[in-house]
Protein backbone atom coordinates (compact mmCIF):
# COMPACT_ATOMS: atom_id res chain seq x y z
CA UNK A 1 0.00 0.00 0.00
CA UNK A 2 1.06 3.44 -0.88
CA UNK A 3 2.60 5.75 1.86
CA UNK A 4 0.32 8.17 1.85
CA UNK A 5 -2.19 5.91 2.99
CA UNK A 6 -1.06 7.00 6.88
CA UNK A 7 -1.20 10.85 5.87
CA UNK A 8 -4.68 11.89 7.19
CA UNK A 9 -6.53 13.20 4.11
CA UNK A 10 -8.58 15.95 5.31
CA UNK A 11 -9.25 19.31 4.58
CA UNK A 12 -10.82 22.71 6.08
CA UNK A 13 -11.98 25.62 4.36
CA UNK A 14 -14.02 28.86 4.70
CA UNK A 15 -15.25 31.20 1.51
CA UNK A 16 -17.31 34.16 2.28
CA UNK A 17 -18.75 36.11 -0.29
CA UNK A 18 -21.21 39.53 -0.43
CA UNK A 19 -23.79 36.04 -0.75
CA UNK A 20 -23.18 33.44 1.87
CA UNK A 21 -21.26 32.58 4.12
CA UNK A 22 -19.36 29.04 3.93
CA UNK A 23 -17.31 27.03 6.88
CA UNK A 24 -16.42 23.16 6.17
CA UNK A 25 -14.10 20.52 7.24
CA UNK A 26 -14.02 17.24 5.96
CA UNK A 27 -11.83 13.75 6.28
CA UNK A 28 -12.05 11.52 3.29
CA UNK A 29 -11.07 8.42 5.57
CA UNK A 30 -14.12 8.84 8.32
CA UNK A 31 -17.12 6.65 8.99
CA UNK A 32 -19.54 9.05 7.61
CA UNK A 33 -20.41 11.07 10.62
CA UNK A 34 -21.82 14.46 9.67
CA UNK A 35 -22.72 17.92 11.37
CA UNK A 36 -24.38 20.12 8.51
CA UNK A 37 -26.40 23.76 8.97
CA UNK A 38 -26.21 25.09 5.43
CA UNK A 39 -29.63 26.75 6.39
CA UNK A 40 -31.66 24.87 3.70
CA UNK A 41 -33.02 21.81 5.14
CA UNK A 42 -33.08 19.63 2.05
CA UNK A 43 -29.90 20.37 1.12
CA UNK A 44 -28.85 19.26 4.81
CA UNK A 45 -30.40 16.24 4.30
CA UNK A 46 -28.78 15.32 1.33
CA UNK A 47 -25.27 16.34 2.31
CA UNK A 48 -26.12 14.01 5.15
CA UNK A 49 -26.94 11.37 3.07
CA UNK A 50 -23.79 11.96 0.68
CA UNK A 51 -21.53 11.69 4.21
CA UNK A 52 -22.97 8.97 5.46
CA UNK A 53 -22.88 6.62 2.15
CA UNK A 54 -19.59 7.71 1.11
CA UNK A 55 -17.76 7.27 4.47
CA UNK A 56 -17.01 10.99 4.48
CA UNK A 57 -16.52 13.10 8.04
CA UNK A 58 -18.29 16.15 7.31
CA UNK A 59 -18.71 19.03 9.12
CA UNK A 60 -21.06 22.22 7.07
CA UNK A 61 -21.79 25.87 8.57
CA UNK A 62 -23.08 27.95 5.84
CA UNK A 63 -25.58 31.12 6.12
CA UNK A 64 -26.51 33.21 3.32
CA UNK A 65 -29.48 35.00 1.03
CA UNK A 66 -31.76 32.44 1.39
CA UNK A 67 -34.49 34.81 1.42
CA UNK A 68 -33.98 35.84 -2.33
CA UNK A 69 -34.08 31.51 -2.58
CA UNK A 70 -31.60 28.69 -2.07
CA UNK A 71 -29.41 29.44 -4.76
CA UNK A 72 -26.90 31.17 -3.95
CA UNK A 73 -25.90 29.17 -0.81
CA UNK A 74 -26.50 25.56 -2.99
CA UNK A 75 -24.13 26.46 -5.21
CA UNK A 76 -20.99 28.25 -2.73
CA UNK A 77 -21.17 25.17 -0.46
CA UNK A 78 -21.09 22.79 -3.18
CA UNK A 79 -18.18 25.06 -4.77
CA UNK A 80 -16.13 24.81 -1.16
CA UNK A 81 -17.11 20.89 -0.99
CA UNK A 82 -15.59 19.82 -4.00
CA UNK A 83 -12.26 22.64 -3.27
CA UNK A 84 -12.01 20.47 -0.05
CA UNK A 85 -12.05 17.09 -1.69
CA UNK A 86 -9.89 18.06 -4.11
CA UNK A 87 -7.31 19.45 -0.88
CA UNK A 88 -7.78 16.17 0.62
CA UNK A 89 -6.90 13.73 -2.01
CA UNK A 90 -3.58 15.28 -1.93
CA UNK A 91 -1.96 13.76 -5.41
CA UNK A 92 -4.23 11.01 -5.60
CA UNK A 93 -1.23 8.34 -4.93
CA UNK A 94 -2.98 4.91 -4.12
CA UNK A 95 -6.66 5.66 -4.83
CA UNK A 96 -8.78 3.06 -6.86
CA UNK A 97 -9.62 6.22 -8.81
CA UNK A 98 -12.51 4.93 -10.64
CA UNK A 99 -16.16 3.99 -8.42
CA UNK A 100 -19.82 3.84 -9.97
CA UNK A 101 -23.30 3.12 -8.00
CA UNK A 102 -26.56 1.69 -9.03
CA UNK A 103 -28.74 3.46 -6.37
CA UNK A 104 -32.72 2.38 -5.65
CA UNK A 105 -35.37 4.49 -3.54
CA UNK A 106 -38.42 3.14 -3.49
CA UNK A 107 -39.74 3.64 -7.12
CA UNK A 108 -36.55 6.29 -7.95
CA UNK A 109 -33.44 4.32 -9.60
CA UNK A 110 -30.19 6.45 -10.15
CA UNK A 111 -26.68 5.50 -11.35
CA UNK A 112 -23.84 7.62 -10.76
CA UNK A 113 -19.45 7.14 -12.43
CA UNK A 114 -17.09 9.00 -10.76
CA UNK A 115 -13.34 8.96 -11.87
CA UNK A 116 -10.98 11.22 -9.77
CA UNK A 117 -9.38 12.56 -13.33
CA UNK A 118 -8.38 15.89 -12.65
CA UNK A 119 -10.70 16.60 -15.28
CA UNK A 120 -13.67 18.20 -14.54
CA UNK A 121 -16.52 17.10 -16.48
CA UNK A 122 -20.58 16.19 -15.14
CA UNK A 123 -23.04 14.45 -17.74
CA UNK A 124 -26.25 14.90 -16.14
CA UNK A 125 -29.30 13.13 -17.95
CA UNK A 126 -32.76 11.77 -17.13
CA UNK A 127 -34.62 13.55 -14.45
CA UNK A 128 -38.52 13.73 -15.74
CA UNK A 129 -39.92 16.55 -17.55
CA UNK A 130 -40.49 19.63 -14.81
CA UNK A 131 -38.54 17.72 -12.22
CA UNK A 132 -35.93 21.49 -12.68
CA UNK A 133 -38.70 23.27 -11.74
CA UNK A 134 -39.95 21.50 -8.52
CA UNK A 135 -39.46 23.23 -5.03
CA UNK A 136 -38.89 19.86 -2.69
CA UNK A 137 -38.82 21.03 0.93
CA UNK A 138 -39.81 24.25 0.26
CA UNK A 139 -36.28 25.72 -0.39
CA UNK A 140 -34.70 23.46 -2.83
CA UNK A 141 -35.67 23.50 -6.35
CA UNK A 142 -35.01 20.66 -8.48
CA UNK A 143 -32.71 22.48 -11.05
CA UNK A 144 -30.10 22.82 -8.33
CA UNK A 145 -29.26 18.81 -8.30
CA UNK A 146 -27.86 19.04 -11.46
CA UNK A 147 -25.96 22.29 -10.49
CA UNK A 148 -24.74 21.18 -7.33
CA UNK A 149 -23.19 17.80 -8.88
CA UNK A 150 -21.69 20.71 -11.68
CA UNK A 151 -20.15 22.77 -8.72
CA UNK A 152 -18.60 19.52 -6.88
CA UNK A 153 -17.44 17.99 -10.04
CA UNK A 154 -15.82 21.35 -11.60
CA UNK A 155 -13.80 22.21 -8.41
CA UNK A 156 -13.24 18.48 -7.13
CA UNK A 157 -11.87 17.71 -10.90
CA UNK A 158 -14.27 14.93 -10.91
CA UNK A 159 -15.53 13.24 -14.58
CA UNK A 160 -19.07 12.63 -13.24
CA UNK A 161 -21.54 10.95 -15.07
CA UNK A 162 -25.27 10.78 -13.44
CA UNK A 163 -28.62 9.12 -14.36
CA UNK A 164 -31.69 8.90 -13.70
CA UNK A 165 -33.45 5.60 -14.54
CA UNK A 166 -36.70 5.87 -13.30
CA UNK A 167 -38.52 7.75 -10.59
CA UNK A 168 -41.70 9.90 -9.86
CA UNK A 169 -41.51 11.74 -6.26
CA UNK A 170 -38.94 14.31 -6.64
CA UNK A 171 -37.59 13.70 -3.25
CA UNK A 172 -36.69 10.38 -3.82
CA UNK A 173 -35.21 11.38 -7.55
CA UNK A 174 -32.96 13.41 -5.54
CA UNK A 175 -32.07 11.72 -2.64
CA UNK A 176 -31.42 8.39 -5.03
CA UNK A 177 -29.16 10.72 -6.97
CA UNK A 178 -26.78 12.14 -4.31
CA UNK A 179 -26.75 8.66 -2.83
CA UNK A 180 -25.45 6.90 -6.10
CA UNK A 181 -22.88 9.79 -6.04
CA UNK A 182 -21.95 8.80 -2.95
CA UNK A 183 -21.20 5.45 -3.38
CA UNK A 184 -19.75 5.94 -6.49
CA UNK A 185 -17.38 8.65 -4.82
CA UNK A 186 -16.72 6.36 -1.78
CA UNK A 187 -15.24 3.46 -4.11
CA UNK A 188 -12.92 6.06 -6.56
CA UNK A 189 -11.55 7.92 -3.13
CA UNK A 190 -10.61 4.64 -1.23
CA UNK A 191 -7.37 3.62 -1.28
CA UNK A 192 -6.36 0.05 -2.64
CA UNK A 193 -3.41 -2.25 -1.64
CA UNK A 194 -2.76 -2.86 -4.92
CA UNK A 195 -1.90 0.32 -6.35
CA UNK A 196 1.57 1.72 -6.49
CA UNK A 197 1.64 5.22 -6.83
CA UNK A 198 -0.60 7.40 -9.08
CA UNK A 199 -3.19 5.22 -11.44
CA UNK A 200 -2.68 6.85 -14.22
CA UNK A 201 -0.74 6.28 -17.02
CA UNK A 202 0.19 10.13 -17.60
CA UNK A 203 1.90 9.79 -13.65
CA UNK A 204 -0.40 12.46 -12.56
CA UNK A 205 -4.39 13.18 -11.93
Amino acid sequence: MSSLALTPRTASRVRGTSESTVELELNLDGTGASRIDTSVPFFDHMLTAFAKHSLTDLTVRASGDTHIDAHHTVEDVSIVLGQAILEALGDKSGISRYGDALVPLDEALAQAVVDISGRPYLVHEGEPVGFEHHLIGGHFTGSLVRHSFEAIAFNAGLTVHVRVLGGRDPHHIAEAEYKAFARAFRQAKALDPLVEGIPSTKGAL
